[in-house]
Parts: structure tokens; sequence; C-alpha cells
């Protein structure tokens, strides 16, 4: 694990007490990750489903996706019972904050920036290359949304449904059951297991942004901040899928591009530390985080 990192999650461990809510049996978590399965299972049968009969791809994702809540509230009904003290000290609401909300929803937009500028240093020092000398293009961008119905779908299930499901699946019940093993392993674990539920060309950055969310559950012993962060990095990421038209795949006889990856170099480096120290920082002014 790289040392800023370690010494992140060491100075947590060191200024910030560890979360005291009475966490679920670790048993919950293991059902809560098999149900999740389950459900993405049945969301990827009826998005196929849905191409077949003519779905526009984007659209047929979103759509299939509104399966998922129904299935897990099903296969969950029991556990969820059981733990509803557990869940409804996730959303209390005087852990909600002005300062915490600006917070989580600066450390999203950074998060987003960070994704932006790994992708321009790649392009740049020759990483994310097409090989097809057809290819050649741009910089080129236009931006043009799909129909309303598909913009306005795609943010009602990747700003608030997605986050809601892999917040409580990932960090209330999967980080939860590390809890006793020390921030470092729980958060970690965590994040691993939050990217191996995305598709494997996203592992590296969502097990970055897995780490982040993890960090701010830990301070703040809430879903608020890393659930807000979360939403924030959605909906800009629907603004790409949906309105944002970009081509750039330069010439290799020009790689490296110099003064454009270094650049973005320099801007990945200060928004990764940037959003570490937003992230380990007290979430609350005047000190210590809610007990629970």
């Amino acid at each position: 694990m790289p040392r800023f990192l370690r010494r992140a999650l060491s100075l947590t461990a060191a200024t910030i007490s560890p979360m005291t809510v009475a966490e679920p049996a670790q048993k919950h978590a293991v059902a809560v990750l098999v149900a999740t399965s389950a459900a993405l299972f049945g969301r990827a049968w009826l998005h196929v489903e849905l191409l077949a009969a003519g779905f526009q791809k984007e659209y047929a994702a979103d759509l299939s996706y509104l399966i998922v809540p129904p299935i897990l509230l099903f296969l969950l009904a029991p556990l969820l019972y059981r733990d509803r003290s557990f869940l409804s000290q996730q959303f209390r609401r005087e852990q909600l904050s002005p300062y915490l909300a600006l917070n989580a929803i600066l450390v999203g937009l950074l998060l987003r920036l960070v994704s932006w500028a790994t992708l321009i240093a790649g392009i740049s020092f020759g990483f994310y290359q097409n090989a097809d000398p057809l290819a050649v293009k741009g910089p080129q961008f236009a931006f043009q949304c799909a129909s309303m119905h598909v913009v306005a779908l795609g943010f009602l299930v990747m700003t608030f449904m997605v986050p809601i499901v892999e917040e409580l699946t990932h960090r209330a019940y999967v980080q939860s059951a590390f809890r006793r093993r020390g921030p470092i392993i729980a958060v970690s674990l965590s994040a691993m297991i939050f990217a191996v539920f995305h598709p494997p060309a996203s592992w590296p950055f969502t097990f970055f942004a897995g780490l982040v969310f993890g960090i701010q559950y830990w301070n703040s012993g809430s879903l608020w901040p890393s659930l807000i962060s979360h939403a924030t990095v959605n909906a800009l990421i629907q603004l790409d899928w949906r309105c944002l038209n970009g081509q750039w795949n330069p010439p290799a006889s020009r790689l490296p591009l110099w003064q454009v990856g270094i650049p973005a170099t320099c801007i990945l480096v200060l928004a990764s530390g940037s959003i570490f120290w937003l992230s380990w920082k007290k979430m609350h002014r005047g000190g210590k985080p809610p007990r629970c």
C-alpha cells in the first residue's frame, strides 16, 4: 500500500475513535454480497432481453437496474428488519450538516477530476492508444445530450439508486464486517470488493474511489459523506456519458505530448492529495465525529 495512504489511515486511527455503531453479524455481510450478486445477475439478464427487444444500450442498462432494489428487498427483508437499528444509525439526521455535505460534494468533484486527469495523462504518454492509423483524431469535443427521458432515467439510477445500494453493501455491511481489524484492513478490503463489482476496465479508479469512501465512512461513522460523494461522482459521469462526445487519439509519432501530459499529471497528484486531506480530516466543525 502506498505510504501516503497508509499514513492517511494511520492518522485516522490515531485522531478519531473507530465507529461505535453496533455493527451486524459478519454473516450478514456475506448474505448481502450474495444477494447483491444475484440481483446484478438478474439485471444482466434483463439488460440482454431489453437489447434484444431493440432498446438503446444506455437506456437498457439503466432500465434493467430498476429491478435490483426490489430483488434485494425481497431476498434481504428478514435481515434488514433484524438490522433496522444499525441501518437507521447510518442516516441519522443530526449527522448531516452543510459543512459535511459541501466537503463530500467537493470530494466527489475532485474524484471526477482525478479520472479525467488520469485519462488525459494516459493518452498524452501513450498508455491509452488505438493502433489503427485511421483512428487518429482530435481532440474533438461536442456537447449534445441524449433524449430527455434517457438522461432523466440515467440520473435517477446512477445518482440515487446505485450509490444507496453500493454504499449500504460495501461500506455499511462489508467494511463494518472488518472493522475490528482496524482501518487499513477494513477500508482496503471493502474497496477491493467494491472494485470487483464493477467492470475490470474501471478497477483502478473504483478501488481508489472505494478507499476514499471507506475513509469517509470510518471517520464519520455515517454513510452521509460517502453517499454524497458517490452520488456526485456518478452525476458527473452521467454528464460524460449522456452529453459529452469526445474523440482524441493522437498519432504515435507525436507521443509523448509533454506539454499536455505533465500538467495533467500535476493535476492528478494535487487532486488526489486534496481528496485524502478532505476525507481523513474531521468531518464536523468543533471536534469529534458523532457517536452512534
